[in-house]
């Protein structure tokens, strides 16, 4: 059954949504979209990283995203606006990754693989590292729910109840580094943001409880991620960036019926 690259795809491309889901709620609800961009644009420097010292690609954008990721905490509110510090760590770890691909001796790499995702060429490997990310996170937000609830609703809250909210955030921080580990190879360093906040965008207006937007992001990320296959197969359109097209048509169609 593994064999098929399409089985390969759909599968990999469910593993994504249901990584993204859990965490992209707490992005939303943290207003940290720029940060997950940022973590993400780092992960193309974790590429040519990996490429240049023979190591497997998970590995480097894993560790390059959690340094990105930890950077840019560590700036943030020291003398630095959040805006200007994610914008600068953005833009700058994109330009570096495309520069440090270009010296990295060897065959020439694909750059638009990683930049957009090759959804197609998922191996099998690649698909047990994508299902045991998607483990990993959820196993790792439900141990740490209710501190990383209370943490994102009030930090005072959160400091009365005895839970650090600087811990949570850090919890955040590698569980958001092992999303951009998983998802590069499906959607690219440039669309892994996407796949972050619109599922659970469009799940908002149905939720009444944070449970219930947890699994409404996660339901429509898989909804998103099939339809997006399938427009792909049947137009012949890049697989990724038609997943993000059907994440976004299903957003505006759950805006439009939460307002009636």
């Amino acid at each position: 059954m593994f064999d098929h690259f399409l089985t390969r795809a759909i599968l990999g491309a469910v593993g994504v949504a249901l990584a993204a889901a859990p965490l992209g709620v707490f992005v939303v609800w943290r207003r940290m979209a720029y940060f997950g961009d940022a973590t993400a644009h780092a992960a193309v420097l974790g590429v040519a990283l990996a490429l240049a010292f023979s190591t497997p690609i998970f590995a480097g954008t894993l560790l390059v995203s959690l340094g990105m990721a930890f950077a840019v905490a560590r700036l943030t509110g020291r003398g630095f606006g959040a805006d200007m510090i994610l914008g600068v760590a953005s833009h700058a770890a994109l330009a570096f990754g495309l520069v440090a691909v270009t010296l990295v001796k060897g065959p020439r790499l694909d750059l638009q693989s990683y930049l957009f995702g090759d959804i197609l060429a998922v191996g099998h490997t690649d698909l047990a590292l994508i299902w045991l990310g998607a483990v990993l996170v959820w196993g790792l937000i439900l141990w740490r729910w209710t501190g990383l609830l209370l943490s994102t609703l009030s930090p005072d809250l959160a400091y009365a109840s005895g839970i650090d909210p600087g811990r949570e955030k850090y919890v955040m921080m590698i569980a958001l580094a092992l999303v951009v580990a998983v998802a590069i190879k499906i959607v690219g360093a440039l669309l892994i943001g996407a796949m972050l906040i619109i599922p659970a965008a469009s799940a908002r207006p149905f939720a009444r409880t944070p449970e219930q937007m947890l699994v409404g992001a996660a339901g429509l990320g898989v909804c998103a991620s099939l339809l997006g296959l399938w427009s792909a197969w049947e137009f012949d359109t890049p697989a990724g960036p038609s997943i993000v097209c059907a994440a976004t048509v299903l957003f505006a169609l759950s805006h439009l019926l939460g307002r009636r």
